[in-house]
């Protein structure tokens, strides 16, 4: 037997399960059927009997039984502003890129003027949209690295630390919308 072969039937040796393949001498596989024990007329039943017991069993209250605490309301919505932040950043990153291509006009100069064109109202809630997950996902982010150093662990800080990051996410969007 050459090595290459010889080495290909230790591998296949190794990978296959114990006693579900069997080798003859001539290095072949060979597979195996063992005999069912259950019919398949057995197996529907219990399954059944199953799928009926599971609609019967109360369903499980999740989040509706907790009283909303500012952590978890935090940390729910950061992980939903860091995906909106992320998802806005890689649509235009991937817009900008495929632009010349596509013909489409994403140039600043394009930009500005197609954004002057819209009512205050259009602008203005572009802009929160923009600004308050940006910010809030920014901030929060600080907040974190100083957790991270082990300042602010206590229940009292943490929950002024929450309220301090929605008053400054409220400030800097403010900011941000109006006055930049």
């Amino acid at each position: 037997m050459s090595a290459p072969r010889a080495f290909n039937l230790a591998l296949r040796r190794l990978a296959s399960p114990a006693g579900l393949t069997k080798f003859s001498p001539a290095g072949r596989l060979m597979q195996q059927r063992f005999a069912a024990t259950t019919s398949i007329a057995e197996k529907d039943a219990v399954n059944s009997i199953l799928a009926k017991q599971r609609l019967n069993r109360p369903v499980s209250p999740h989040l509706t039984i907790y009283k909303p605490q500012m952590t978890w309301l935090m940390s729910g919505l950061t992980r939903i502003t860091g995906l909106i932040v992320a998802t806005g950043f890689y649509v235009f990153g991937l817009s900008y890129l495929a632009a010349p291509t596509l013909g489409w006009h994403l140039e600043t100069p394009s930009l500005v003027a197609a954004v002057a064109a819209w009512p205050v109202v259009v602008k203005v809630t572009a802009k929160l949209a923009i600004a308050v997950p940006f910010f809030y996902h920014s901030i929060n982010g600080v907040r974190h690295l100083v957790w991270d150093f082990g300042k602010g662990m206590t229940n009292q800080a943490v929950v002024r630390g929450g309220w301090v990051v929605i008053a400054l996410t409220a400030a800097s969007s403010l900011w941000a919308t109006f006055l930049a």
